[in-house]
C-alpha cells in the first residue's frame, strides 16, 4: 500500500502580527482524510532517472507513475513469434539491458522516499498481436494475448517482488532481494480510447463494446500475475481503469468511448445496471446464463477486490467545476463522462455494479494524470480542432489548477491528485500542434511556467468577497515540507545525527501573508505547521483587515543539508480578496 495516506490536519501556528485578529479554528468543510501526491514524467525519467526522480521529490510528491511499456522489455518485439524456450513469466527470459532503466527508478524512488507506481502497459511485442490488425496500421495494442500479458506481469512483479536476486536470476535463498520490491500496480492505460486498445467495437458490428472484454481479459491475466509473484490487495495498491475522461457515442475501430459505457460493458451490466443476458451478453463475452452471472464475481476477483480505480480526469480548458453539456467539441452527452467536474458519474456507476452482483464496495477513485495544457506554447485557437478550442494561459491554468486540487481535496472519494509530466514536449513535428500536450509545469527547455508554483505552494480561497466583518477559508498545501521531512528522515536512516535532522523537521511552517491594495508591502497574518509530516494540506478560517492580496511564503529547507546553507524562500501564487 502507499505508506500513509495523507490526513488533512495542519495545527495553527502562532500569530505574527497581534494587531491583525485570526480566527483560529479550521474551516468548516467535509474534506476527505487524505490526498497522495502523484507526478509522472517518463521521458524525462528515462532521460535521467536520477534527476528527474530528485525533482519529484523536491516538488514533494509521493508517488511517481512509471510506465512499463510491454514491448521495451520484452525480446525481440518486431518478430512475429517469441524466441525458442522463452518463458514470459520468468524475468531471467527477457534481455537484462531492458530491465536496467526500471531497475534504477525503483532503487533510486526507494532512495529518495518515493513510492513507485508501475504501470503495466502495451504496445505489446507484434508476437503476442491478434489478427485482423487493418493493413498499413501500427497499433501496437491490437486484440494483445492475455496470456501472454499476464505473464509479462508475472515477470516485472518477480522482479520487483523484494526477494529477487538479478545476478542469479531467480529469487534469493535467503528471500532478501537486491531489488526493492513495488507494492503500487496499475493495468494498462486508457482501455477505452482506441489507440491504447483496438478495435474499440466488436469486429464486423463497430457499434458494440469490444474493448471492455478485451480489457476485462487482460486485468484478469494481470491480477494472476501479479498474485503468482505474492503481490495481492492485502499488500500492494493494484488499480484498474486508468480511463480517459471523455468519449464519443462512435467508437468504432481506433476512437473512445465515454468512461461508463465501457464501465458497464466491463462489469457485464445494461445502462439500468442489471446484468446482461442472451445475445447482448454474448457478444460482449459475458456469462449468458443466471449461473454464470452468479460466478461473474468469483470469475473477475479484480473487478471487485482492486484497491481502486484510475482516472484521468482532465478538465481540459474549463473551470475544474464545470463540463459543457453536451459537449461542444462532438455533441455527446456528459452522462458518461468522468472529468473532474463530473467525477460524481464514475463514484455513482461504480458503486452500481459492484451492488449488481452483491458487493458493497465503494472503490476509492484515484486520479493518476492530471494537468491544464496552456498557451503558450500551444497554439490557441488549436488549429487542429474544428471547433477552435481555446487553451488557457498559464497564469489561469495556475489558478485552475489550485482549485481543482481543493475541489479534489473536499471530496472523499478521491485519493490523489496528480500532474502529467513535468516537462511540456518539445515543439512539436506538426504545425497544427505546435507544443504538443503541453501541460506541463515546466516548458520543453526548463523554465517553470506558473503552474510550477501552482503546484509547489497550492492557494486556494473558495470566497473572495465578502463583509469585512467576515472570515475567509484558507486553503493550501506546504508540498515541498513533505518532501523536506523525508530527506531529514532519510538522512537521520543514513546514520547522520539527530541534530541534523531535527531542525529540518520542526522548520517545516509557512506564512499567510496580506498586503492591502494593490501594491503595499506583504506582512504576516498567521503562521500554519506542519504536524504531520505525511500531509501537507491546511484548511483555516482567517479574518483579514481590508481588500488586498493573499499568499503563501515558504522557507523550502534544502534536502541535504550538505547541499545549502540556507533554504530558499518560495512564495505561492497570490490572490485578491475584496471585503466591503
Amino acid at each position: 500500500m502507499v505508506g500513509s495516506r495523507r490526513t488533512a490536519a495542519l495545527l495553527l501556528g502562532t500569530v505574527a502580527v497581534a494587531a491583525l485578529a485570526v480566527v483560529g479554528r479550521p474551516a468548516a468543510a467535509l474534506a476527505s482524510s487524505g490526498q497522495v501526491s502523484i507526478v509522472e514524467d517518463n521521458v524525462h525519467l528515462q532521460d535521467d532517472p536520477a534527476g528527474t526522480l530528485l525533482q519529484m521529490r523536491a516538488l514533494g510528491a509521493d508517488v511517481v507513475r512509471v510506465s512499463v511499456p510491454w514491448q521495451a522489455i520484452a525480446p525481440v518485439p518486431t518478430a512475429v513469434r517469441p524466441p525458442v524456450g522463452f518463458d514470459a513469466a520468468d524475468p531471467a527470459s527477457y534481455p537484462a539491458a531492458n530491465w536496467k532503466l526500471w531497475d534504477e527508478i525503483v532503487v533510486d524512488a526507494r532512495r529518495d522516499g518515493l513510492t513507485v507506481d508501475l504501470d503495466l502497459l502495451g504496445g505489446a511485442p507484434r508476437w503476442a498481436l491478434g489478427r485482423g490488425r487493418p493493413k498499413g496500421n501500427s497499433n501496437p495494442n491490437w486484440e494483445p494475448s492475455p496470456v501472454a500479458f499476464g505473464a509479462f506481469a508475472q515477470a516485472v512483479a518477480t522482479r520487483y517482488s523484494g526477494i529477487y536476486d538479478p545476478s542469479a536470476g531467480s529469487v534469493a535463498p535467503d528471500r532478501s532481494g537486491d531489488l526493492p520490491r513495488v507494492e503500487f500496480w496499475s493495468i494498462w492505460n486508457e482501455p477505452n480510447y482506441g489507440p491504447s486498445l483496438a478495435p474499440q467495437g466488436v469486429p464486423g458490428d463497430l457499434s458494440v463494446e469490444n474493448s471492455p472484454h478485451m480489457y476485462r481479459r487482460m486485468v484478469d491475466a494481470a491480477w494472476a500475475g501479479l498474485a503468482a509473484a505474492g503481490h495481492g490487495p492485502a499488500t500492494d495498491t493494484i488499480l484498474i481503469g486508468e480511463f480517459a475522461p471523455c468519449g464519443a457515442n462512435r467508437w468504432g475501430v481506433f476512437s473512445g468511448m465515454t468512461p461508463l459505457v465501457f464501465l458497464r460493458a466491463l462489469y457485464c451490466v445494461d445502462s439500468t445496471y442489471r446484468p446482461l443476458q442472451g445475445d447482448a451478453a454474448r457478444v460482449r463475452g459475458c456469462p449468458t446464463t443466471p449461473a454464470g452471472t452468479r460466478r461473474f464475481r468469483s470469475q473477475h476477483p479484480a473487478l471487485f477486490a482492486a484497491g481502486g480505480v484510475s482516472d484521468h480526469p482532465y478538465s481540459r480548458w474549463y473551470a475544474p467545476n464545470f463540463e459543457p453539456d453536451p459537449d461542444p467539441t462532438n455533441g455527446v452527452s456528459i452522462a458518461g463522462y468522468a472529468s473532474l467536474a463530473v467525477i460524481g458519474n464514475l463514484g455513482r456507476a461504480l458503486d452500481r455494479v459492484q451492488r449488481a452482483y452483491g458487493s458493497s464496495r465503494h472503490l476509492p477513485i484515484w486520479n493518476t494524470e492530471f494537468g491544464y495544457i496552456t498557451s503558450p506554447p500551444k497554439r490557441s485557437p488549436d488549429p487542429g480542432s474544428r471547433k477552435k478550442v481555446l487553451y488557457d494561459s498559464p497564469a489561469v491554468a495556475a489558478a485552475y489548477d489550485n482549485w481543482a486540487e481543493y475541489i479534489s481535496w473536499r471530496n472523499p472519494r478521491l485519493q490523489s491528485f496528480a500532474q502529467y509530466p513535468l516537462f511540456d514536449p518539445v515543439r512539436a513535428a506538426s504545425s497544427n500542434d505546435w507544443g504538443g500536450f503541453a501541460s506541463g509545469i515546466e516548458t520543453w527547455a526548463g523554465a517553470p511556467k506558473a503552474t510550477y508554483g501552482a503546484w509547489r505552494l497550492p492557494l486556494y480561497l473558495p470566497v473572495t468577497s465578502a463583509r469585512r466583518s467576515r472570515s475567509l477559508e484558507v486553503w493550501g498545501c506546504l508540498r515541498p515540507a513533505v518532501s523536506a521531512t523525508a530527506g531529514a528522515a532519510a538522512t537521520q536512516t543514513a546514520g547522520a545525527g539527530a541534530s541534523q535532522t531535527d531542525g529540518t523537521a520542526a522548520s517545516q511552517t509557512a506564512e499567510i501573508q496580506f498586503a492591502p491594495g494593490t501594491s503595499g508591502a506583504f506582512t504576516t497574518i498567521q503562521t500554519v505547521a506542519l504536524s504531520d509530516p505525511s500531509n501537507c494540506y491546511f484548511d483555516v478560517r482567517v479574518k483579514f483587515p481590508g481588500s488586498g492580496t493573499v499568499r503563501l511564503s515558504y522557507d523550502d529547507a534544502p534536502l541535504d543539508p550538505t547541499l545549502a546553507a540556507d533554504p530558499e524562500q518560495i512564495e505561492s501564487r497570490s490572490v485578491r480578496i475584496f471585503l466591503h
